[in-house]
């Protein structure tokens, strides 16, 4: 979803967490323990309210108070499975995105700045901080928990542009949900969806970001 300008100088890359640095995987948790019908079950919202209860913590909200909700909207089972996801949340963080190391020391080498911005509960994200270096290599970062905001609304792309003194302008975005990318790119920031670390590459050097691009055979 990048918008080519070849007069256009990029400055700052800014990396959501989940899925482009981190691999985060909410079944991970439930296996051996649940059934994959059930775990399908769980990660459905309609059934279990679990993408909405996502968004709800990220902003803020106490898992407590999330986790007490979902057994009186959605039933002791989905109920357990909530509780039980939340007290083995660690078992969700299953390793590093493949090739995003090198995009992060590439993009350094090329004197671009390297900043985050992820939605997280601001009660999980210690283990997310504490278990992965990669994020330690940012400049800095915005964690949505933290500050009562949320991706995709406008203002925490705007509390983050103000954060790392970027412009929209100058700044790249790569998120794995469309939605996010979509909201940066209409704030005017070069949005990239994460797919393939080929393609966030790819991406990132039709942008005129000096970097090394994809070898071809």
């Amino acid at each position: 979803m990048s918008d080519s300008n070849e007069n256009t100088t990029i400055k700052s890359v800014i990396f959501d967490f989940g899925k482009v640095l981190v691999n985060w995987d909410p079944a991970a948790p439930l296996l051996s323990r649940y059934s994959d019908e059930l775990i399908n079950q769980f990660l459905d919202d309609s059934v279990s309210g679990f993408w909405t209860s996502n968004q709800i913590t990220d902003k803020g909200s106490s898992i407590k108070d999330m986790i007490a909700r979902t057994y009186k909207e959605h039933g002791q089972l989905m109920g357990e499975m909530m509780e039980w996801y939340h007290a083995h949340f660690a078992d969700s963080l299953v390793g590093v995105v493949p090739g995003a190391r090198q995009l992060i020391e590439d993009l350094k080498a090329a004197g671009i700045h390297v900043y985050g911005l992820s939605n997280w509960s601001p009660e999980n994200f210690p283990l997310v901080w504490e278990k992965f270096d990669i994020l330690h290599s940012l400049e800095d970062k915005v964690v949505s928990g933290y500050i009562d905001m949320v991706k995709p609304d406008r203002e925490i792309f705007d509390f983050a542009l103000n954060k790392f003194g970027a412009t929209a302008e100058e700044s790249v975005f790569i998120d794995d949900k469309p939605e996010n990318v979509a909201a940066a790119a209409a704030l005017g920031i070069h949005g990239i969806q994460q797919t393939t670390p080929q393609h966030v590459r790819e991406e990132l050097v039709a942008l005129g970001v000096g970097i090394p691009a994809v070898q071809e055979a």
